[in-house]
């Protein structure tokens, strides 16, 4: 699982200024006339007697921790310690909740498990996640557990198994027709594995109760793939793999190798949705049962830009206010789109089609601050996300003719939590946020709006707030560490949710299995800096780092370190084909590592 706070990575990158490739019918700033909200009262699950309880995301930007029923799902921490420590720092095992009607269920976990998790519930109330099922992974040489995707049905738990052998599922989404998807692993090894950790192949898989779980394949020239979203109709989208080269966009996750998105369905299969230009990296980050995708993808110069894609007119790119970076996180059923777009700083934004042109309309971000990052809509168009000072540090609301307001003004002064962080609101207006206690300890809750849809709601205060009179709440701004702090020179930055550590397969403590065949070859490693056995100091160099390795050669490309991003470039001083004197990971950015060489130092 996650660390006990969904973990944020502000991702720094010098971006060429690129012209907007369609029509705009017109760029809107968001309205900040006067304006009354709605207060909102919190219902809070509780624990399973342990200090927290979470929200914790696949890989997709999209969540689905809430439907239009008004249940939540998560996990909380019991009492019980979790032998692998998945849940560091303080090793809780959590278990998997459903709250309803203001009742919390304990979802429980598979025979001989001690933690589980739940990270999707479909709108008629099925729920998908994982369970450790007690058992070692021998993959991973004994140092994590086995994990399996889980269906929750009516109160029946199911284990949904594992694909070609392989010790690990994970589930990403499920529809009312009992589809699952997600990731699975097999024993193919593959350095370059999707699934961070250690080096098989990830593959997507499919699930039902008539054929199990099925591998979906990938896109031409890819061998690893993952689904993310099913849709209502069964169709699916996700990421691949499409070729053995080096993935150039440092902000395509963790991903080593270019990257293609995907839509499937049962009749025409897989089929790749194309790109905006650029070869290494589309992401898709939502799917509507209209069958439209969102996400970002990347233009000639390998950074990001919004798309929106459906069947009849392909992939738009949807332009940001200054023609730099950009993505789009969400798509609500009448087609309306969120998420940043850079303005000299990155701004929360909002694209609507009308007239048969996308408007784009920039919401700005929460009390002047450096980031704006819109993650959900609803059907009425309200809008959530993360801004503020604190780069993104608060959780914000829009709606059509208001500013965006800070959540924690909205709710009782005396709830006890600072809330940080809202990730999905509901067509009913409801919000999932998450915030912390004095103590420091996570609460996952619903923020209920005290309208008219939710008469009687036990403490809500039914009287509107102007706007205008809103107090900005505020929160310490976090500092990088002394010993990585961030070059000056990149002036903008991307919010990257990072998935959880049950999906991450990276042991909290001891050494990651090698992914391929260890080299004997003696190296002199005097000069390289190790914590628990990562690299952390690049060796020489004004960018300076280690050959990147694929398929058990050299690249061809020199891996470089950044506080934010890792770096890669074509160097001389990686021969491609070469067989690598030291192969191992190289931790090159605050989250990320690659695979690489690390008895040759490089540099640019």
């Amino acid at each position: 699982m996650n660390s006990k706070t969904w973990a944020r990575i502000i991702a720094l990158a010098l971006f060429a200024t690129l012209a907007m490739p369609v029509q705009m019918a017109g760029q809107d700033k968001a309205k900040t006339d006067y304006y009354q909200y709605h207060h909102y009262q919190i219902s809070d699950p509780g624990t399973f007697g342990g200090p927290s309880s979470y929200l914790y995301n696949g890989v997709g930007v999209a969540s689905g921790f809430i439907n239009n029923r008004g249940t939540l799902v998560g996990a909380a921490d019991t009492l019980t310690l979790d032998p692998y420590c998945l849940d560091s720092p303080d090793c809780y095992a959590a278990h998997a909740f459903q709250l309803q009607n203001g009742v919390t269920t304990d979802l429980g976990v598979l025979p001989g498990g001690v933690g589980s998790q739940v990270g999707w519930i479909s709108p008629n109330g099925l729920m998908v996640g994982v369970s450790d099922n007690g058992q070692a992974d021998p993959l991973s040489g004994g140092t994590l557990p086995q994990i399996h995707g889980v269906l929750w049905e009516h109160g029946d738990m199911t284990d949904l198994g594992t694909l070609g052998g392989g010790y690990f599922s994970f589930t990403e989404a499920v529809n009312s027709r009992g589809e699952v998807v997600g990731w699975g692993q097999n024993t193919i090894p593959d350095p370059n594995s999707m699934l961070t950790g250690y080096g098989y192949q990830s593959r997507a898989f499919l699930w039902d109760k008539q054929s199990g779980m099925q591998d979906l394949g990938t896109l031409p020239g890819g061998t690893d793939a993952g689904a993310l979203f099913v849709n209502e109709r069964g169709q699916v989208t996700g990421w691949s793999y499409n070729s053995s080269n080096p993935n150039l966009d440092n902000l395509c996750f963790s991903n080593s190798l270019t990257t293609g998105s995907f839509i499937w369905d049962r009749k025409n299969g897989m089929k790749d949705i194309g790109n905006l230009g650029g070869t290494s990296c589309t992401l898709t980050h939502d799917l509507n049962n209209r069958g439209q995708i969102v996400g970002g993808s990347d233009v000639p110069g390998e950074f990001q830009h919004p798309f929106v894609w459906d069947s009849a007119t392909g992939m738009t790119d949807l332009g940001t206010p200054d023609g730099g970076y950009g993505v789009a996180n969400a798509i609500n059923e009448h087609g309306d789109v969120v998420g940043l777009g850079s303005n000299g700083v990155f701004h929360a934004m909002l694209w609507r089609r009308r007239g048969g042109k996308w408007k784009m309309t920039d919401l700005g971000t929460l009390n002047g601050g450096n980031c704006g990052f819109a993650l959900s809509i609803n059907a009425s168009g309200q809008v959530v996300g993360i801004s503020g000072p604190d780069n993104c540090s608060l959780p914000f609301l829009w709606e059509d003719g208001g500013p965006l307001v800070d959540l924690n003004t909205l709710v009782p002064p005396n709830s006890g939590l600072q809330l940080f962080e809202s990730a999905q609101i509901n067509d009913r207006g409801e919000i999932d946020v998450l915030g912390t206690d004095a103590n420091g300890n996570n609460h996952a809750v619903i923020l209920v709006p005290c309208d008219d849809n939710h008469p009687d709601v036990e403490g809500c205060d039914y009287s509107m707030v102007d706007a205008a009179t809103l107090q900005p709440s505020v929160t310490p701004a976090p500092q990088p560490p002394a010993a990585r702090t961030p070059p000056s020179r990149m002036p903008a930055g991307l919010l990257n949710r990072l998935r959880s550590r049950w999906g991450q397969r990276t042991p909290v403590s001891g050494t990651v299995p090698e992914p391929a065949a260890k080299q004997s070859l003696p190296v002199n490693t005097d000069s390289v800096d190790l914590e628990d056995e990562y690299l952390l100091a690049p060796l020489a160099g004004h960018h300076a780092g280690y050959c990147g390795v694929s398929g058990s050669k050299l690249n061809g490309y020199c891996v470089a370190y950044s506080y934010y991003s890792c770096l890669a470039k074509a160097s001389t001083a990686c021969p491609s084909g070469q067989v690598p004197r030291k192969p191992g990971y190289f931790q090159c950015d605050n989250n990320y590592r690659r695979y690489v060489d690390l008895g040759r130092g490089c540099g640019f």
